[in-house]
């Protein structure tokens, strides 16, 4: 019996399906009960090489579910992860744009987030509004369905994924993404937290706007080298 299947045979018997989060051609994400512990997981199911998350078994940083199998069988991927409770950062813009400060803690945590991950060679792809959890005060970047291992001397994504106005140019195949374009799009996010807007349409001032103006260079070279210059800047 491979792990995979070793794996679903014990969802069936030791955990319950809560419900359902997403569903469709990229996979599946649900929240399951483990039975006996009354603990709830994050189960995503999802076509493809587990690779990137496989990396992130060996993380542990406040800011990023942590991650507890992965499984790989006949072409499809399962992962086991921490289920985070709390508010999406979507849920709480509506109500409007954050204090400064407010919005520069949020980005410095998720500066932190991103630094683990690249640390490991992985890339998010999709920070966006709705991929951040606040647990209390403490943001939490997740789902990773669109992360991918960075390849030295690759020219271009072999998919195109992420979420538009959030997602760097080469994310649509002008040349291979790599930690700055994690860093356009949380500069982006940054914006959206200061403004309620994407910075094309109403671009935050002061110095946190210049620091969003960076982040969002189109040539990925004239954006922050990493997010420890990000960090940086915002402190």
């Amino acid at each position: 019996m491979d792990v995979y299947t070793g794996l679903m045979e014990a969802m069936n018997s030791e955990y319950e399906l809560v419900r359902r989060l997403r569903e469709g051609e990229r996979g599946s994400v649900s929240v399951v009960l483990h039975a006996r512990s009354g603990r709830r997981y994050i189960l995503r199911l999802f076509p493809g090489c587990g690779d990137g998350c496989r990396r992130l078994l060996s993380l542990s940083c406040p800011h990023l579910p942590l991650i507890y199998e992965v499984c790989e069988h006949g072409g499809s991927t399962a992962v086991l992860e921490e289920y985070v409770q709390g508010d999406t950062l979507s849920y709480i813009l509506e109500c409007g744009p954050l204090p400064a400060r407010e919005a520069r803690d949020i980005a410095l945590q998720l500066c932190r987030a991103l630094w683990a991950l690249h640390s490991v060679g992985a890339v998010h792809r999709d920070i966006k509004p709705g991929n951040v959890i606040m647990r209390g005060d403490e943001a939490v970047l997740v789902d990773f369905d669109a992360l991918r291992v960075y390849k030295c001397g690759q020219d271009g994504d072999t998919r195109a994924l992420g979420t538009v106005g959030y997602a760097a140019p080469e994310q649509y195949g002008i040349c291979q993404s790599d930690p700055r374009s994690d860093i356009y799009s949380l500069g982006v996010l940054l914006n959206v937290m200061l403004t309620g807007r994407h910075p094309s349409q109403a671009p935050a001032g002061g110095s946190l706007g210049r620091v969003v103006q960076r982040c969002t260079m189109t040539n990925p070279r004239k954006r922050y080298r990493d997010v420890l210059r990000l960090m940086e800047a915002l402190s």
